[in-house]
């Protein structure tokens, strides 16, 4: 994939003034190599379309990895000087991007409207993960998918412990997140098919990458 420009080449201005990005402000990892996601980016994005919701905007440069089949972003972040950076990027794209101030408790989106949602690195970080999973089901149409890339806690017991020691410390560090959650676990009590799911690790700590569908 590369940065959507309805169907051009990437214009200079896009070339020039979009560096790395970021997924979320509390985890400053990039979203781009030059014009192209990052492979991580790219398998969370890949075969979207419709309309779409993410949740935080990291500095907005995300917005720009998204294919062309998806006809409408709406990215929904709690912070106003996020919303701004967010702002600058979207301003520039061909797909509309609606930012809208909410919570991950009550986000400010119609029932069933979403074609898909995207949560990256944020369920790790909610305080009431059951919670914010029951609002993106509410907001997902009927066969809708979550795509997620978050924190997953290790199948190996001595590390799940020391996940579990250095969570204090890395939690105010990285905006509340939990690095020994169970990311998949959480997803499947919250109602949810995970349909794929890639683990691999990142800077020491697993991650999982992957779609999962509302059950029933």
């Amino acid at each position: 994939m590369t940065v959507h420009t309805g169907g051009r080449a990437a214009p200079p201005f896009l070339r020039q003034s979009l560096a790395e990005g970021m997924e979320q402000f509390h985890h400053p990892r990039g979203v781009r190599n030059g014009v192209t996601p990052t492979p991580q980016r790219g398998r969370l994005l890949a075969g979207l379309r419709g309309r779409v919701l993410e949740l935080g905007a990291g500095d907005g440069v995300k917005l720009s990895c998204y294919p062309a089949d998806v006809t409408e972003i709406v990215l929904v972040e709690p912070d106003p000087f996020l919303r701004a950076a967010a702002r600058g990027v979207a301003d520039r794209l061909a797909t509309p991007v609606r930012i809208l101030d909410g919570s991950l408790l009550a986000l400010p989106v119609a029932d069933g409207s979403c074609d898909a949602v995207v949560c990256s690195l944020v369920l790790c970080c909610s305080a009431r993960v059951r919670e914010t999973l029951a609002e993106v089901r509410r907001v997902l149409a009927p066969r809708g998918e979550l795509r997620f890339y978050e924190h997953q806690r290790s199948g190996n017991p001595l590390v799940t412990l020391a996940e579990r020691l250095v969570t204090p410390f890395w939690a105010l560090a990285a905006g509340g997140c939990h690095p020994a959650r169970d990311t998949l676990a959480a997803i499947r009590r919250a109602g949810f098919t995970v349909e794929s799911a890639e683990r691999f690790a990142f800077r020491h700590f697993e991650h999982v990458i992957g779609v999962a569908r509302p059950t029933g």
